[in-house]
């Protein structure tokens, strides 16, 4: 199947990943409507120049989304978690899931021919073992999408890299997580799920009906903080967040932690690369884009007279 004359729409279209995927598809000649709350924003406004058809469609307003998925082939799906960048301060749970089922609804009205959702790695084992509430709200809208019966993919992919450029994990001349010291964790470039999620559309035929996990590499923090300190010519040592200390922030957030210690995303980093041979591992995604992005938070830190 081509993909000449479809469109897909992308919801979330100004988030990380709904850019990413608007990208790749662009760049594989489909016609996106991208979908975003704010179409006069700065990021909307750069999607319309690469050439997306740029619509106002909210993700709480279901006829909205209906509307705005009429008479496309495809649509993609994500939903911000609790604390991503831009969310309200409160922003719940209840409030994801019901953002992500509200999706898959205008996607069954609309009649479109394929849903592609990125949920998260593990997702899949909310039934055998207690999973952070990050991950069981994903499968949640998972569920859900299988309940109406849609063609669909499921991507799951593990951490992101992109995790590593901000003041998340950098501040005070330091790398800080939860993560114990030599507990390794799985990582994953956004702009390779954009590359997964457009292949998907554009192999409909191997595609629907598939779930997969996806992680590229899989290091301890102590070395992604060497990594980092070698590609920027930096010292950054890892110091890591107690759990207690995370715990008196947030239960979830220092179960997720604790999880990730214990368990893991557990994804089969080999067969992400028999799926997509160009996914990047730590050391390569910093060459190319990560490590300009992680030395403009720190100029830009130490500009806002930050020590991050």
């Amino acid at each position: 199947m081509t993909s000449t004359n479809k469109t897909v729409v992308v919801v979330g279209a100004t988030g990380l990943q709904g850019r990413t995927v608007t990208r790749h598809l662009l760049r594989d000649g489909w016609r996106v409507r991208a979908l975003t709350r704010d179409p006069d924003g700065a990021q909307a406004q750069a999607l319309a120049r690469a050439g997306a058809q740029v619509v106002r469609a909210q993700m709480e307003d279901l006829d909205s989304l209906t509307a705005a998925a009429e008479g496309a082939w495809g649509l993609f799906s994500v939903q911000p978690t609790v604390g991503s960048p831009g969310t309200a301060p409160d922003f719940t749970t209840e409030d994801e899931v019901r953002w992500g089922v509200n999706v898959a609804e205008a996607a069954h009205a609309a009649g479109v021919g394929h849903l592609v959702f990125t949920s998260v790695a593990g997702a899949d084992r909310h039934l055998s073992e207690k999973v952070p509430v990050n991950l069981a709200s994903k499968w949640r809208i998972e569920q859900h999408i299988a309940e109406l019966g849609l063609p669909a993919t499921i991507l799951r992919p593990a951490s992101f890299m992109e995790n590593f450029t901000g003041g998340y994990a950098l501040r005070n001349g330091t790398l800080s997580t939860g993560i114990a010291p030599d507990t390794a964790q799985q990582l994953m470039a956004v702009d390779d799920v954009g590359a997964v999620t457009a292949s998907a559309f554009g192999q409909p035929e191997e595609w629907i009906g598939r779930a997969v996990s996806l992680a590229a590499d899989e290091l301890t923090p102590v070395q992604v903080a060497e990594a980092i300190g070698t590609a920027l010519g930096i010292p950054l040592p890892y110091v890591q967040i107690p759990i207690e200390a995370i715990r008196g922030l947030s239960e979830d957030f220092a179960y997720a932690n604790q999880w990730l210690n214990e368990r893991g995303y557990r994804a089969d980093i080999a067969a992400t690369r028999r799926i997509h041979p160009a996914a990047m591992d730590f050391r390569t995604w910093l060459e190319r884009t990560g490590a300009a992005q992680i030395s403009a938070f720190l100029d830009s830190a130490r500009t806002a007279g930050q020590d991050a």
